[in-house]
């Protein structure tokens, strides 16, 4: 090689060298210039309302945080005023992901409340009537939202709870401001203070989705009708540079405005559309998830939803990492926080206008103060409350005194005294049927409740209840019912335990059954779920049959023995008679449903002692009977439960009244006196003064709301087996049942077929709506 060129070439690759060196030294300085111009700048968020769309803002926060973003203030609207005060208040993106991804949206929504959380006569109501309706100066209204807001609000004051003395915004970790508007002048209300978990749910609060907030007297709906993208009050906070993630869409054509909740959000975002072409022009750094797909309700889509949120800060990705201060490898700015569970409530303190009693509350609440309990102990107490109906979404605070914390309970009380409720059923025993309810709460005096039903169809009925709740104290009450039904019976049964003279060639009657019963009581309950009554009962019983006084027609002339005839109409009585008695109840009842129960537990105890009575047969003697029933329900796997019951009753006496025995047969829920249902067997089929039965079903939930089930029942029942001893002896009846139960708006929907392998025929029960 020619030296002079290999020396050029040396030279030549040493002066590119130096060249590449030098530009490479002027991008960094220029690069670490521009670092240096941002890192002295104050860096806003801002995150728009959009219902579930505003689930996106964690995946956008997921990338921000990824490139080493230092957030320095955050304002929001609606779900980003949710999403945003929870990332100011400590919590990181994954955090987020994850308390969302676990939180099933539908019961959020919907404020279902447990069984657990109602009383007795609440759990009764809840699962009678088809639907209820506030009834107030003669009108029917419509409640004014799908939802109170009730479970959202309790899980904000869980998830906030390690903020909960920080009213002043800008002592967060990362200041806060969220927009809220109210529903009065229509004007925007700026929140930078108060009780966080208040402040974000009045700004989140859809119209027609969730009941407005009130809080300082303003009643407030959604911020996002005036103000859905707060970037103003960002940067009135300090903001330098704004960083904006933007869940709204434009306005929708009419194939996409199917539902009520997409046209409000229509009419709401013709303002929105309009501010968002200059807001969006004043983002530094604007992240547009594509949205357009989803609708603001579509919570079970979070998953996909969070995602474009990730790809469309991801194409933001280097703009962001310009803000981050130079920092080579990015981490996470937010220290990840770990809630607390458990909460002291040292005082109570309830603020706001209510005719119940300070007593009244403490009982629902069925929590003692000064002892820890947890989040979910609070919301059960919440829940209560909730399910009495006498107040409107119970708004509360926690606030801490030094040992513990202060329970600060507004409670708003329902203007909704009165209420007009309606239903309808058909089972095999009572036929046709429709009831219409109405009930008035405070009729006479504080805590009271009267309702009264009337049961209109093929066998009218009504039922009267008033009852003073007194919580864990005693209550009071007073019932009244009148039943009436037909039923076709073998006259075995009837000529066995009534003196009726033996009638050829006949084999069933049928027996009209009347029971009118009156009772009064006192009640005492412990955390809506354990009940101990004593009380009083007048009841007249008549059981009647037309069948055997046609025998006395001239078509019937050949026949040998004629039944004595005891009134004009033809009708023959085998008991008309007034009792009177005393009695105790004791009743658990932690099922998860009545009708299709998965866990729970069940027992329910009744004696009564007859003491007299107008004795029409001439046969009465003072006489108790006690019955008991008990079991539990079970989850196995997957939608699949067991429930296994047990249940036993005696009479105890010489007198030979037999009108109250206990008769096995038929299908049901809410069968008078001691009619018991028992597959494989018609209604009243099998008479005893004592009897044991078992019973099983297993509960496949195969789609939700609808049910295949098999049941399995055996029972001996005779007179006296427990002083026989034959109540421990094999079972003498079984039956077994195959069918499907839905749980329709009508309330459950039940078809059964059993059989038994005593008889030569098998029987076809079908139910639809709730018993009553």
């Amino acid at each position: 090689m020619n030296p002079s060129i290999k020396h050029s070439t040396n030279g030549l690759g040493t002066l590119v060298r130096a060249l590449f060196l030098f530009a490479l030294c002027f991008t960094c300085a220029a690069g670490a210039q521009d670092t240096i111009g941002t890192s002295n700048k104050k860096i806003g968020l801002v995150l728009s309302g959009g219902g579930a769309k505003g689930l996106a803002h964690i995946g956008a926060l997921k990338v921000i945080e990824e490139a080493g973003v230092k957030i320095d203030y955050i304002g929001g609207t609606s779900m980003g005023a949710i999403i945003g005060a929870l990332y100011a208040s400590g919590y990181n993106a994954d955090q987020l992901d994850s308390m969302f991804r676990a939180t099933d949206f539908s019961k959020l929504i919907q404020d279902n409340l447990p069984r657990s959380a109602k009383t007795f006569y609440e759990k009764e109501d809840s699962e009678r009537y088809a639907l209820t309706l506030p009834f107030d100066g003669f009108k029917v209204s419509v409640p004014p939202a799908y939802s109170g807001g009730q479970n959202i609000y309790n899980e904000m004051v869980r998830m906030l709870y390690h903020v909960r003395d920080i009213e002043d915004f800008s002592k967060l970790p990362i200041p806060f401001v969220c927009i809220a508007t109210d529903i009065e002048t229509g004007k925007e209300v700026v929140f930078n203070s108060g009780y966080l978990p208040e402040v974000i749910m009045a700004s989140g609060t859809f119209p027609s989705l969730f009941e407005p907030v009130t809080i300082d007297g303003k009643v407030l709906i959604d911020g996002g009708v005036v103000n859905n993208y707060p970037i103003d009050k960002v940067r009135a906070m300090g903001a330098d540079i704004i960083i904006g993630v933007d869940v709204q869409h434009g306005l929708s054509d009419r194939e996409s405005l199917g539902s009520a909740t997409e046209i409000l959000l229509q009419i709401n975002n013709f303002q929105s559309v309009a501010d968002m072409v200059q807001k969006a022009a004043d983002t530094d750094i604007y992240i547009k998830p594509k949205i357009e797909k989803y609708t603001v309700i579509e919570f079970n889509k979070g998953n996909e939803i969070v995602k474009t949120g990730e790809l469309a800060a991801i194409a933001k990705y280097n703009e962001l990492r310009q803000l981050s201060s130079g920092i080579s490898k990015p981490t996470p700015v937010v220290v990840p926080f770990k809630p607390t569970d458990s909460i002291t409530v040292n005082r109570l303190m309830i603020s706001g206008d209510t005719v119940h009693t300070r007593g009244y509350v403490k009982g629902k609440l069925r929590f003692k103060l000064g002892t820890p309990i947890t989040f979910n102990k609070l919301k059960q107490g919440m829940g209560n409350l909730s399910a009495t109906g006498n107040f409107k979404t119970n708004r509360y605070k926690l606030v801490s005194n030094g040992i513990g914390d202060d329970l600060i309970l507004r409670l708003d009380e329902s203007t909704n005294s009165a209420f007009f409720r309606v239903g309808a059923h058909y089972d095999d025993l009572y036929k046709s049927a429709a009831i219409l309810n109405f009930t008035k709460k405070n009729l006479l005096v504080r805590d009271d409740r009267a309702s009264i039903d009337f049961i209109l169809g093929d066998n009218p009925r009504y039922n009267f209840e008033y009852y003073i709740d007194k919580g864990s104290y005693w209550s009071f009450g007073i019932n009244s019912r009148y039943n009436d039904f037909e039923q076709e019976i073998a006259f075995d049964i009837i000529a066995n335990n009534f003196e009726v003279p033996s009638v050829l060639n006949v084999n069933n009657i049928n027996l009209d059954v009347v029971d009118f019963t009156n009772q009064v009581y006192v009640q005492t309950v412990l955390r809506e779920e354990f009940a101990f009554t004593l009380g009083a009962e007048h009841k007249f019983l008549k059981y009647s049959t037309r069948t055997l006084g046609d025998l006395s027609d001239a078509n019937n002339l050949d026949t040998p023995t004629i039944v004595p005839v005891n009134d004009s109409k033809g009708r023959t009585f085998f008991e008309k008679s007034n009792f009177y008695s005393v009695f105790g109840g004791l009743k658990l009842d932690t099922y998860d449903d009545k009708y299709f129960p998965s866990s729970g537990l069940f027992f329910n105890g009744d004696f009564h002692y007859y003491l007299f009575s107008s004795d029409f047969n001439g046969n009465f003697k003072d006489f108790s009977v006690s019955k008991a029933r008990m079991g539990g329900a079970f989850s196995i796997l997957e939608n699949l439960s067991l429930n296994l019951e047990t249940e036993g009753g005696f009479k105890l006496g010489t007198s030979n009244v037999t009108s109250f025995d206990f008769v096995l047969g038929g299908f049901g829920t809410t069968l008078i006196n001691n009619f018991v249902p028992f597959y494989g067997y018609d209604f009243l089929s099998l008479p005893g003064n004592s009897y044991v039965k078992a019973y099983g079903r297993l509960d496949y939930e195969f789609t939700p709301k609808h049910h295949f089930l098999g049941a399995a029942n055996f029972a001996n029942v005779d007179d006296d087996l427990f002083r026989t001893g034959e109540w421990f002896t094999a079972p003498s009846f079984s039956g077994y049942g195959l069918g499907y139960g839905w749980e329709s708006f009508l309330g459950p929907v039940q078809f059964m077929y059993s059989w038994s392998p005593e008889l030569n025929r098998s029987n076809v029960f079908f139910s639809i709506g709730y018993w009553f």
